[in-house]
């Protein structure tokens, strides 16, 4: 933290819990491997705003794309050959989308979150602190139409900090949310936040939240990320199961693996991984 203390003197002390939080956590190592082909990482990049508030970067994805086009997304993307480490994966896609360049100490690593399952992919978040102000995105418009940031803080409460930009329908709930009936029983609850700019066409943000809200966040019959992942690994016909086949990972050993770690029930912590790198 010696390096955030002289960078940024005029961090707010609930940004800098934040950040110290983030950059203190480490995940425990397993023996869990998921495989490449089905594999992802997102970067989570952060910075600090003039009144020393947290915010993340955004993007709005290419109306040309074939899947979720003109969605509010973050930068990521599939497994390429090269990479070794999921901070690998999630510095490249951003690099190749928006222009953040992959510079460890003008972007340095705060942790390596725990994976989740997004459809049949194995997802894991890489979050970063943009420290370098003069940094200039370069977007591949190919794939991302724009870029913007939205306070970290809007996406623990159920209502926005202050006053966002105008939306067609002021009626419309800053926060909603949308359950999905799991096939190993109970629900998945998905939240969605408005972003402000829905009048110029860019869509809320789907998604999960980073610690504890002000509202609540699963229902309590929720299967934990774990199960999910462990379902899917057990379906004979998910791609998932199909891909460890594929790449020699035997997928029953790596379930068992997943729930013998397996803590409480909707705890909020949720599963510790190891996900420094692909082995």
């Amino acid at each position: 933290m010696e390096l955030f203390e002289a960078a940024l003197p005029t961090l707010k002390e609930e940004s800098r819990q934040c950040i110290e939080n983030l950059s203190s956590y480490r995940a425990r190592r397993t023996q869990v491997k998921f495989p490449r082909n089905q594999s992802a990482a997102v970067l989570v990049p952060l910075f600090i705003g003039r009144a020393g508030d947290l915010y993340v970067l955004l993007s709005r994805r290419s109306a040309s794309l074939r899947q979720y086009a003109g969605d509010t997304a973050l930068p990521g993307g599939k497994v390429d050959p090269q990479d070794i480490t999921v901070e690998d994966t999630a510095r490249r896609e951003a690099f190749e989308e928006i222009g953040l360049v992959p510079d460890r100490e003008r972007v340095p690593l705060l942790c390596v979150m725990e994976p989740f399952l997004a459809g049949n992919q194995i997802v894991t978040p890489v979050v970063v602190l943009i420290l370098d102000k003069t940094m200039q995105p370069n977007l591949n418009e190919s794939e991302v139409a724009s870029i913007f940031s939205q306070p970290l803080a809007s996406f623990l409460a159920s209502s926005f900090p202050s006053r966002p930009y105008h939306v067609p329908d002021p009626s419309m709930p800053y926060h909603t949310t949308i359950e999905y009936v799991w096939s190993g029983g109970g629900s998945i609850r998905m939240h969605r936040f408005l972003t402000g700019r829905e009048a110029d066409g860019v869509k809320p943000v789907f998604g999960l939240t980073a610690r504890a809200p002000d509202f609540e966040f699963q229902p309590p019959n929720a299967p934990t990320q774990a199960q999910q992942i462990a379902r899917a690994l057990l379906t004979p016909s998910n791609p998932l199961r199909s891909a460890c086949e594929c790449e020699g990972i035997d997928a029953n050993v790596m379930a068992a693996l997943i729930l013998d770690t397996l803590q409480e029930p909707n705890s909020g912590s949720g599963m510790i991984w190891d996900n420094s790198g692909y082995t």
